[in-house]
């Protein structure tokens, strides 16, 4: 696994470690360099000299700095010249970056490719709002034509579409669905299937802006799922699915939906319902429809991140004294 020294002015790149570990986990081989106000440029060199020997010498190394031509950047500049066969630097290190990082190099195993990958997704994760405030393109493409509807009854790859993961989430697709979860599972398309997201027009764009590159996003009833499931077009579609509430999976899994586990992210505490860990929340509704998910062989996996180890749902549910 390629090392990340993260260096910055101050502490930023600190707090943009903790920030990235809330929406991935905890990271191995990643080391934090902070240049602070006193210090020399002799002891920054230092400390990223330390930082590096943290990680084994056959490692790549890729530094992210938050500046061109500042101290960190220039400091690694001239360690990373004996290395630059395997090392690489990438400067204007944000957060969409770093999350990039941690999903990336779990399939890159070179610092160069790893620091050519990261340029786009940093830029890509500068956004404007109001959206007219975006610059324009110089050149625009050509439009492109779009491909007619296929016909009902056509048969896309194996007719079947592929549900890479099925997670309950009252807060639907944030962060660490966004990012996490895509880079472990590796969908190409995240449905939200729920009937009052569907009609509520402001959370549906919110939802549908929040798609990581290359993953659409959908919000649609739990009617016109069932049916999307049903439909052999939806052949070579890999989807992520996120529900509400387990009341809502439910329903698609007695409709014929074959979802044999269930990830538990987060349940919103609300008034009646009960606290039984740090991010769920539940009622005795929620409780019935896990017991009869249970009953039909449904598996539970309560983790908020691919990095967590997964916690007993059945354990949590009875110590809060339910009926279950």
């Amino acid at each position: 696994m390629v090392g990340i020294i993260l260096a910055s002015h101050g502490e930023f790149a600190a707090g943009i470690k903790q920030s990235g570990e809330m929406i991935f986990g905890e990271q191995d081989k990643v080391e934090v360099v902070t240049f602070k106000n006193g210090e020399s440029p002799d002891d920054l060199k230092q400390h990223l000299l330390d930082a590096t020997t943290k990680f084994e010498p056959e490692d790549d190394v890729l530094f992210l700095i938050d500046l061109w031509g500042g101290s960190p950047f220039n400091q690694a500049s001239g360690i990373f010249e004996e290395h630059k066969d395997k090392w690489a630097i990438v400067t204007g290190l944000n957060l969409p970056m770093l999350i990039e990082a941690y999903g990336s190099r779990l399939t890159m195993d070179s610092a160069h490719e790893l620091a050519a990958h990261l340029v786009s997704a940093g830029r890509d994760g500068v956004k404007v709002k109001p959206e007219a405030l975006e610059p324009k393109p110089k050149a625009a493409p050509a439009a492109k034509k779009h491909a007619a509807a296929l016909p009902e009854g056509t048969v896309v790859g194996d007719g079947k579409i592929k549900i890479v993961l099925a997670r309950v989430d009252s807060r639907l697709l944030h962060g660490q669905v966004a990012t996490s979860w895509t880079k472990s599972t590796g969908p190409n398309r995240i449905i939200v299937v729920s009937d009052g997201v569907a009609n509520d027009k402001l959370r549906k764009t919110m939802i549908t802006e929040a798609a990581p590159p290359g993953v659409k996003a959908n919000v649609i009833p739990i009617k016109k799922f069932i049916d999307v499931y049903n439909d052999p077009r939806f052949g070579n579609t890999k989807a992520l699915i996120l529900f509400e509430n387990p009341e809502d999976a439910l329903t698609v899994i007695n409709a014929g939906v074959d979802i044999p586990s269930l990830n538990i992210g987060s349940m919103a505490h609300s008034e009646g319902k009960t606290v039984i860990n740090k991010v769920l929340s539940v009622d005795q509704k929620d409780v019935d429809a896990f017991k009869e998910l249970k009953n039909k062989g449904v598996k539970f996996d309560v983790r908020k991140v691919p990095a967590d180890s997964p916690e007993n749902l059945d354990n949590m549910i009875k110590k809060a004294g339910f009926n279950y």
